[in-house]
């Protein structure tokens, strides 16, 4: 069975790396392979990252508010690269609850608000694609 690729994050001026980076050793200690595309990305360079790497998810981190417009623009390259069903965003950071609903409408698979434990990320997305990896 070939393990879950993960492409984590952090787009644009936010400098606040430690979710991101743990998040990153969260995944890798759970057999998943990551990939960190670093700070001040553009969601245009992390879409073509994501696919070029090949990846299931991209998991992108924000603690500007910024999420909505930010995962709009992930969202959107990955509609016009034809991506949108093959890689899977997911988020965290400052989400509101207005947040969340906007994010589950443009198609985010999953948005986790600061304090979620990074376990429950982690079975969230074992349980997606459990009957995906072959």
């Amino acid at each position: 069975m070939r393990k879950i690729r993960i492409l984590v994050a952090k787009v644009g001026c936010d400098i606040h790396e430690r979710g991101a980076l743990t998040m990153m050793t969260v995944y890798r200690d759970a057999g998943m392979e990551t990939i960190y595309t670093g700070r001040f990305q553009s969601e245009e360079g992390v879409v073509n990252a994501a696919i070029n790497e090949n990846v299931d998810f991209i998991s992108v981190s924000d603690l500007t508010g910024s999420l909505v417009i930010i995962c709009k623009k992930l969202m959107d390259g990955l509609k016009a690269q034809g991506a949108e069903e093959d890689i899977r965003v997911i988020c965290g950071g400052i989400i509101t609850d207005s947040d969340r609903e906007q994010l589950e409408a443009m198609g985010v698979l999953g948005a986790f608000g600061t304090g979620y434990p990074a376990e429950k990320t982690v079975e969230f997305i074992q349980d997606y694609m459990k009957d995906k990896l072959d």
